[in-house]
């Protein structure tokens, strides 16, 4: 099971557009406290649609309490990784747990030296600082789906069907 982890999301938008991509892309959410918004704010469910009402997600007082009940590989991403997301292998491991931080400061520290090895980035140019945060989620559980065939994806159109594109 590919687990998004968010470390004290601070944006409503950028959760609500991540709950979306963990629905359309099979994985679960974990949310750790705490959160810079309420559930149940209308810029969350705006941006993610009917999508939030369907997900499966979980959420944690702290990090700490996080792993006492999560175990499985864990995986950070930090500008502050020496490695590149397309650097690691992902083929069907068990429990993968992509972990980010929030939108203003990241990771805490004492997170980002316990699992350095585990430490990856997503290359910009010299002068980026970051990427959104949902768009960086989007990229890593991508590469990660992509390195396991897209397991329990659909590859072809459903709602219009496989051959639309061919009717026209």
């Amino acid at each position: 099971m590919i687990n998004i982890v968010l470390y004290a999301p601070e944006i409503p938008s950028n959760t609500g557009n991540i709950m979306r991509t963990c629905m359309a892309s099979d994985t679960h959410l974990i949310l750790i406290r705490p959160l810079g918004f309420k559930l149940s704010d209308k810029y969350l469910k705006r941006s993610g649609m009917d999508y939030v009402k369907d997900l499966n997600y979980e959420i944690f007082d702290s990090f700490a309490d996080f792993k006492k009940v999560h175990k499985g590989d864990y995986y950070l991403i930090s500008r502050y990784g020496h490695k590149t997301y397309s650097d690691f292998k992902f083929e069907a491991k068990e429990n993968i747990y992509l972990i980010f931080g929030n939108e203003s400061s990241g990771l805490a520290d004492e997170i980002i030296h316990e699992y350095k090895d585990q430490a990856m980035r997503i290359p910009m140019v010299k002068d980026a600082r970051s990427l959104n945060l949902a768009n960086s989620v989007a990229i890593v559980v991508y590469e990660v789906l992509r390195q396991q065939n897209f397991n329990n994806l659909s590859k072809e159109e459903v709602i219009k069907g496989a051959d639309f594109i061919d009717k026209k």
